[in-house]
């Protein structure tokens, strides 16, 4: 059990799908870790599909493990897999573009220049 005078860190435990957002402020024991202060914060039990062994986790945007110390005025988020690589994304999107490029080009390349509109117009008096 802990000292009635060991001192309380306020900290906050992060999670997002891509239809919802749970943020929850917390505080905890000094010395807390993230795996700690995840299952305090309940959102285990908010999002059981949540799976700590295989999901990555981290402060501010940078990953940490489980037993990692908090601090004062942490925020712990808890990431979902990629649904898609992002270098391969890129690729593509590079690829499509390029292949769209070279098709405009051979569209160029086939179609003749538009005529010159023949004669100028003739003003009205």
């Amino acid at each position: 059990m802990a000292d009635a005078a060991s001192p309380m860190l306020e900290i906050s435990v992060c999670y997002a799908t891509p239809r919802q957002e749970w943020l929850r402020s917390l505080q905890v024991e000094e010395g807390a870790t993230i795996g700690a202060a995840i299952e305090r914060s309940g959102v285990l039990e908010a999002f059981p599909d949540i799976n700590l062994t295989t999901q990555a986790v981290g402060i501010y945007a940078k990953k940490k493990t489980l037993d990692t110390v908090v601090r004062a005025r942490d925020r712990i988020e808890i990431y979902r897999p990629l649904v898609a690589d992002p270098k391969e994304s890129r690729r593509k999107r590079a690829a499509k573009k390029e292949s769209a490029a070279a098709v405009a080009v051979a569209n160029a390349a086939a179609d003749p220049a538009p005529a010159a509109p023949s004669g100028s117009p003739s003003p009205s008096r």
